[in-house]
């Protein structure tokens, strides 16, 4: 089972397709895990794409179950907020040697989606919002309320979770407005390309579509993109908008410990000794056309 394994955390992760790596963010709110993009066997389809087989075609694409989601266990503290899912997925691309990568988020996940551009935009390509959630004014209590309900499924699962942490986890999650976790001023200077697909419901506000869609300065919208009728338009504007791009080189994924310096001067006398030999080789090429000139 692919995990990546962090002092506080086990993040549970997939992998699909080839070239450039794309991260997916999955709808669900802090439930947000890999099979909200497959299509339920039961019950309504969903309004979007699995993205993990679309984007497949054409990207390495990584999905993954975020913290105490799905197959995923982390501790949970009351200093946690939305840096501490960035450093997981930080964490991970680094693990996996990516050093650049497009974003793809869904419901929370786009707002992890501005999270990511906001402490590493050198390391983002291009992001796609879809469903942005964000504080509605006919429903502002609604993220508290679903914290609570949340809060509570954790402590019956584990015992050993404290209250008091859970409850200033969910403040630094919620006690926002706008998308929660960035500012209004961040995404007006964002220069991170995006693509927007608002939403129209209590937890995805038309309002915070809206506003995105004029606060960003480099995006692109598309407005009538939700539900069976419109996955193929959504795929395709999707595809049309992420840039193909080749990775650059990749990190180590572990980086080596220093080499021993024994080591260090048995490589730099290897080096030395074939640029001479090969100084000598050309030195050698003049001298005989000289000599057959004469």
């Amino acid at each position: 089972m692919p995990v990546l394994r962090r002092a506080d955390a086990e993040i549970y992760f997939e992998e699909f397709g080839a070239g450039y790596p794309v991260l997916l963010f999955a709808p669900g709110g802090l439930r947000s895990r890999i099979e909200m993009w497959h299509a339920p066997q039961q019950g309504p389809a969903r309004a979007w794409n699995d993205w993990t087989s679309k984007l497949a075609e054409h990207y390495r694409v990584i999905a993954m179950d975020q913290r105490n989601a799905g197959r995923s266990r982390a501790a949970i503290a009351a200093d946690h907020g939305w840096h501490t899912y960035a450093a997981d997925h930080l964490a991970l691309m680094d693990d996996l040697g990516h050093r650049r990568f497009h974003t793809l988020g869904g419901c929370i996940g786009a707002s992890f989606c501005l999270k990511l551009c906001e402490v590493a935009p050198e390391r983002v390509s291009a992001a796609v919002l879809q469903n942005p959630i964000g504080l509605n004014p006919d429903a502002p209590t609604y993220f508290p309320d679903s914290h609570q309900a949340w809060g509570e499924e954790q402590r019956a699962a584990r015992a050993d979770l404290d209250a008091a942490a859970l409850a200033s986890f969910g403040r630094n999650m919620w006690d926002r407005d706008f998308v929660f976790s960035v500012s209004r001023d961040f995404v007006r200077r964002l220069g991170v390309p995006c693509l927007v697909l608002p939403g129209n419901d209590t937890p995805h506000p038309a309002v915070i579509g809206t506003e995105l869609a004029r606060l960003l300065r480099n995006k692109e919208v598309l407005d009538a993109w939700k539900g069976p009728d419109h996955l193929d338009v959504q795929c395709e504007r999707v595809l049309q908008f992420l840039p193909p791009t080749r990775p650059r080189r990749r990190l180590r994924r572990r980086p080596a410990q220093s080499l021993p310096w024994q080591s260090r001067v048995r490589l730099w006398h290897r080096w030395d000794q074939g640029r001479i030999s090969a100084t000598r080789r050309r030195h050698s090429r003049l001298r005989a056309r000289a000599a057959g000139r004469t």
